[in-house]
Order: C-alpha cells, then structure tokens, then sequence
C-alpha cells in the first residue's frame, strides 16, 4: 500500500504500521489521519495475519498533533472542527476496534494524542527512557476525543491528576497507571519484548484471540446483568467451534496446537 505518512511492512504473519514523519516527531495532521483511517478500515479486512505491531519512524513514537495542523484550526468554524475531530475519533476507533491484537512499540515520546494511541493498544511496550504528557490543557483545550481510551486504561483517578496538569511522566509511572504494560532497557530490548510479544499471540488461537478482544470490548462496557448471558454464550460458542475442539483434543492428548503447526 503506497502512503505518504505512514508505512505498512507485511512479513509472513505481522503487519508493521509505522508512523513515518520523524521530521516532526510523528506527529498526525489530516494526511496522516487520513492514511491511518484508510489502512485500518481497509487494510486487515480478511487478512492471514496474527498481529500489528504500531510503532514510530526515528527516536519518538508520535507527538500528538502537528503543530501546522493545529494553526490551521484557529481559523477553523465549529462546524469545521466536528468535521476534523470526527475523523480523528474514527482512527482512534478503527485501531481499538481492530480485529487483530495491536501491539504498541513506544520509544521516545508520547504526547497528546500520541498517549491516545498508546491507549488503544492492546499491548503496549516502552523504553525506560519514554516519556509521556497529556499536554492539551497547556494550550486551553482537552484531550477530548482520546479521553475514552486513556480513561478506560488508567482509570478515572490518574486522568484527574494528569489531565488537570498537564504534566509529563516517565515510563515507570505510565508502567504503575496502567497506560503500558512491560518496560524494556533500551530499543534492543524493546524490540525482544515485542517479538516475543507477537510470539505469545501465535501460540494462541487465531480466532480465539479475535473473539477474545469482542469480549473485552462488551463487558467492558456493559452492566453485569447483560455481560453475563454474552460470556455465556461466547465460552459455549467457543467450545463447539473447529478451532476451540482442536485445541482442547490436542491439549488432552499432550499434542500440538493446528495452529503452532503452521
């Protein structure tokens, strides 16, 4: 796929999507929005692929917004700025909602909406070194659309401490709150910790995996007296499916997985 922002590398079962402005820190404008909206709504559809791996071009994972981007909104009609924060949700929703597990290769910084994407990964791996800020109310305005999945993974009470401030933060705080899950020494070890990473998720189920990001998703959401009838449901349509009675007969007869065959 030929984009201008962004870089798409497919090897055997991985799909890499790197965002490719290292001029400016990666940092998003309406192209880059545009490419990702594109890739993620068009660009796994029926994919054999296990994984995703979302990463950054150069010494940052993604600054948030592009600081030309943002002097054009000044001028911009409320009706205008629906329209750009509309798409704006919409890649943010199209990459938490994909069907493949996203896995966030965090160097550098992650400011303002570059926090967002870390938030809609479903594994998230930085450096030591990383840095992090949910910086918009420096300049008087929120983190408005990205507050859904920031809130969902560090909770309501550190999105009050760093929303308010606007304070950056090291990696062993984003580690503690939530926002990611494992810390690596350097990018040597952030790459290992990927790859393994990824290795994990080949071991796993395909749809299984699949169905597992479907039922974070809906309880996550939901009251417990409709989460239960759908975890019911799920673990029963599991049970009976080609894959999940493979994976049961070759775990009691202490065999392979189909999958780890492949």
């Amino acid at each position: 796929m030929d984009y201008k922002t962004i870089r798409v590398e497919v090897t055997a079962d991985l799909i890499q999507v790197i965002l490719n402005r290292p001029a400016v820190h990666n940092a998003f404008n309406d192209e880059l929005i545009g490419e990702a909206i594109d890739f993620f709504s068009n660009g796994i559809g029926s994919s054999s692929a296990r994984a995703v791996v979302l990463r950054g071009e150069g010494p940052n994972f993604c600054a948030g917004a592009d600081l030309n981007w943002m002097s054009q909104m000044i001028s911009y009609s409320r009706e205008e700025n629906v329209r750009d924060s509309s798409l704006l949700a919409r890649m943010y929703a199209l990459i938490d909602e994909c069907p493949l597990p996203v896995i966030g290769r965090i160097q550098g910084a992650a400011i303002g909406g570059g926090v967002g994407l870390v938030a809609v990964c479903d594994v998230a791996i930085a450096t030591e070194r990383s840095r992090f800020g949910l910086s918009e109310v420096k300049l008087g305005i929120l983190p408005a659309v990205i507050s859904p999945y920031v809130i969902g993974k560090i909770g309501a009470s550190q999105a009050r401490a760093l929303f308010l401030t606007g304070e950056r933060f090291d990696a062993g705080r984003a580690l503690r709150i939530g926002l990611v899950h494992r810390l690596a020494a350097d990018d040597e070890e952030l790459d290992r910790l990927v790859s393994e990473t990824v290795d994990q998720i080949r071991g796993s189920g395909p749809e299984a995996v699949r169905d597992c990001k479907k039922l974070i998703a809906f309880v996550a959401g939901s009251e417990l007296a409709d989460a239960i009838p759908y975890t019911i449901d799920a673990i029963s349509r599991r049970r009976v499916s080609e894959e999940g009675q493979q994976g049961m007969r070759a775990f009691l007869a202490k065999e392979k997985a189909p999958w780890l065959n492949d």
